[in-house]
């Protein structure tokens, strides 16, 4: 955790405003009613048990497939007019994913609204990318991540933000922590991610968020072939022909915490 978890102080934190896309919306931890729970409502959960008599407030204005730029129109100026003492700003993941991205320019203009967000909340907390390694399909943009994980680093010295850094996370990089359509977090990877946001703020756990998984059987090569084959039927296929048509998961989506209302 380092430096990040000495520099904020939880205690002061009354009200918390999560904005970016699927990952901070909670797609792949399924909810009541269809919704979606997610690492951000994870760590809500985390803080209001820090507040005195339930006087914590919490919104959620992330909404699936966003880009960089959708977010920063939609999303940064609700959350500071709601003027909360925390903000996470997860965004451009869904930019790094397009063919032809550069990672710098994506930076650049990730930079601009964390400039604008800390002028006017609390805490910004910043969110880096992910080690895909291990990750069929992703692994190959990996350089491009790591780049934009170096810049998020980066722009969260300048302005004094702690860190979520997921690069470092390795119980992530185990694929029980992800969704059957292996770009998504399952429920327990979004449970590990919100121990860990606690803990770079200061927070004690229930919890140790790189505890080892149980051993798993070893799978055959063929297994594996038939999990690839039935994964591109269902997810891959799906997500490029929505990419080729300019379609968007969220395209008709809406935020599901627009306001800060308590638990």
């Amino acid at each position: 955790m380092g430096d990040d978890a000495r520099s904020f102080r939880t205690g002061t934190i009354g009200s918390y405003a999560a904005i970016g896309d699927s990952f901070t919306e909670g797609v792949g931890d399924p909810g009541p009613g269809g919704a979606y729970i997610g690492w951000a409502d994870r760590l809500a959960v985390l803080l209001d048990d820090r507040v005195p008599e339930h006087t914590f407030r919490y919104a959620n204005l992330a909404v699936r497939g966003r880009l960089l730029d959708q977010i920063v129109a939609e999303q940064v100026p609700r959350a500071m007019e709601l003027a909360p003492d925390l903000v996470s700003f997860c965004a451009g993941g869904n930019d790094i994913l397009r063919p032809g991205s550069d990672p710098d320019d994506v930076a650049q203009r990730y930079e601009r609204a964390v400039a604008d967000l800390t002028s006017r909340v609390g805490t910004v907390l910043v969110t880096t990318g992910f080690d895909t390694r291990h990750m069929p399909v992703l692994r190959h943009l990996r350089g491009k991540i790591a780049t934009f994980t170096a810049h998020v680093r980066s722009i969260a010295d300048t302005y004094d933000c702690p860190v979520l850094d997921l690069w470092s996370l390795k119980s992530v990089q185990d694929m029980r922590a992800w969704d059957t359509d292996r770009l998504h977090l399952s429920p327990e990877g979004h449970t590990r991610v919100g121990l860990r946001a606690g803990q770079v703020l200061g927070l004690d756990v229930p919890a140790d968020p790189d505890q080892e998984w149980p051993p798993q059987m070893p799978r055959g090569t063929m297994g594996v072939r038939r999990d690839n084959i039935q994964w591109a039927r269902e997810h891959l296929v799906p997500w490029i022909g929505r990419r080729l048509r300019g379609e968007s998961s969220g395209d008709h989506a809406a935020a599901k915490r627009p306001d800060l209302l308590p638990l």
